[in-house]
């Protein structure tokens, strides 16, 4: 995934441009929408990393792209920012943390706290997708030699009672209790 985007989704355009201004230093790939309707199909197209989504938008509203996005298995992890200019609502945040939401940002955004965030979850979510690549990447390898090598016969953690018959002599040798072994 490292051609993943940072979807920044707002239907103001001076919002969006603020955004991408913040956040250009990170040097990640950008992308914008200026709707919800917008913001799903770049979603569902693949390759976002991360979206910052306005919550409301005349339409389909951020909360609403979020719960879409949570219902198909291929978005439901990419980490969310709702940004929201109308202050503290106790039903929005709840609403938002309810969904799976990494956090909820209140406008006018700090561009600095937002790029320490942005970078952190899009990170994040990276390192996760490769870890995730590389559980399947190691599961094939090791189904693909169990079919090469066929059914690995089960062994009991105890040796086969006849391989503990030298393991004994031995210690008796080195004790001196065998005939004649004793100086």
């Amino acid at each position: 995934m490292p051609d993943a985007k940072i979807l920044i989704v707002d239907d103001h355009e001076d919002t969006l441009y603020a955004l991408e201004s913040a956040l250009a230093p990170l040097g990640y790939l950008l992308g914008r929408a200026t709707s919800g309707d917008e913001a799903l199909k770049q979603v569902l197209r693949g390759q976002v990393g991360l979206l910052l989504l306005d919550v409301r938008m005349p339409g389909v509203s951020g909360l609403d792209v979020v719960r879409y996005m949570r219902r198909v298995e291929q978005t439901q992890h990419i980490p969310v920012i709702l940004l929201t200019g109308f202050g503290p609502d106790h039903v929005l945040t709840s609403a938002a943390f309810g969904l799976g939401v990494a956090d909820l940002v209140m406008k006018p955004i700090d561009p600095w706290a937002l790029r320490t965030k942005v970078r952190y979850l899009y990170d994040a979510h990276r390192r996760h997708l490769d870890l995730q690549r590389q559980v399947r990447d190691l599961r094939a390898l090791v189904k693909d030699h169990t079919e090469a090598d066929g059914p690995t016969p089960r062994t009991s953690a105890l040796p086969h009672p006849d391989a503990r018959v030298p393991l004994q002599r031995a210690n008796q040798a080195r004790n001196g209790e065998l005939e004649g072994g004793r100086t």
